[in-house]
């Protein structure tokens, strides 16, 4: 969700190191997750075998630190799946986004909502990690709001959707789904309170940002894996969720998939790592919290007519040192496997 030692400022860009990185991060986690030893790859056929190129690359990115990941290929004559510890559970930060995209994108297919209905960006809503809207006041269309929230991972467009169509209904959307292992946060400005300190279901404004940007807490900080605000899933329910929204499974409108996948196109990750002229969809998340790390993006892309879904995680702990070169490890494996796949 951002970058910082203490200051939990949600993705953000990342590209080697602090505002100048070009992958969205996030800001927050204090649990120390094992570092991963010997990378065990289970390759999985579902009509045929991964090819070998590309389990040796799954093999190098296991070789990052909680490494968790899932490749599921499906073509004319035969697909396969090759994963390494799917179905452990990671902090994945901003990753969620594309469940609250979702049930907007629905509430609008139902009438309930517009994305052309002007949206208050204020202090009401402002919040850490903002490129889009952190200096804005106004209104904006709802649909700027979903492209910033995607595109930037601007967490006050978040917040502001969020607060429109309902976390509860988010959630309905996730459960629909059958994604028991993921957890959402009621909104960003509630999981910066409580990661700094201040109780359960509390937003300490945008003040208490203010304050928490500037290294201030609210009482003891709190780890950002936790069982009450955090941003958690698996590598095979992100990769299950992708497979099926985007073949329309929880619309019910063409135009309404067509807008789904327009705005996920969006998303800055995807360029870092999925080779040119390639379609794909996703969404990325981060954090750097108090020592802790995390980089997800899971999506998908087109190649040839034929879609690849993945999901790569990794959560570790370490000096803000380690936040450049982890990262940089990270996006060329997963560069590396993308680009064999597509080949």
């Amino acid at each position: 969700m951002g970058h910082g030692t203490r200051n939990p400022q949600p993705d953000r860009s990342a590209t080697s190191a602090g505002d100048d990185r070009a992958f969205p991060r996030r800001a927050l986690m204090p649990l120390a997750v094992a570092a991963l030893a010997a990378p065990a790859i289970a390759a999985r056929a579902q009509q045929g075998e991964a090819p070998a190129a590309v389990k040796r690359t799954v093999e190098r990115f296991a070789r990052l630190p909680s490494a968790s990941c899932l490749v599921v290929s499906e073509r004319a004559g035969g697909g396969w799946r090759t994963e390494h510890d799917a179905r452990s559970r990671r902090f994945v930060g901003s990753a969620v986004k594309t469940f609250i995209l979702a049930q907007f994108l629905r509430d609008v297919e139902a009438g309930r909502l517009s994305e052309d209905r002007p949206v208050a960006i204020d202090d009401g809503v402002r919040s850490l990690s903002s490129p889009v809207f952190l200096g804005l006041a106004g209104t904006t269309p709802a649909r700027s709001v979903l492209e910033a929230m995607i595109a930037h991972s601007d967490n006050t467009a978040t917040d502001a959707a969020m607060a429109l169509v309902g976390v509860d209904r988010i959630r309905g959307l996730i459960k629909e789904a059958g994604l028991a292992e993921t957890q959402i946060v009621d909104s960003t400005r509630r999981l910066f309170s409580y990661l700094a300190g201040a109780a359960d279901g509390v937003d300490v404004g945008w003040d208490g940002m203010q304050k928490i940007a500037a290294g201030d807490q609210f009482g003891p900080p709190r780890a950002a894996v936790n069982d009450r605000q955090t941003m958690m899933s698996t590598a095979e329910e992100l990769v299950r969720w992708y497979r099926l929204a985007l073949r329309g499974e929880f619309f019910g409108k063409p135009e309404t998939l067509r807008e789904f996948k327009r705005i996920q196109a969006t998303a800055t990750a995807l360029s870092q790592v999925v080779p040119g002229d390639v379609v794909s969809y996703g969404k990325g998340g981060s954090i750097d919290w108090n020592g802790f790390h995390a980089v997800s993006l899971p999506g998908q892309m087109i190649v040839d007519g034929a879609p690849t879904t993945f999901c790569f995680t990794i959560n570790w702990t370490g000096e803000d040192g380690t936040v450049a070169p982890t990262f940089a490890e990270y996006r060329e494996a997963v560069a590396a496997i993308l680009a064999e796949v597509a080949r």
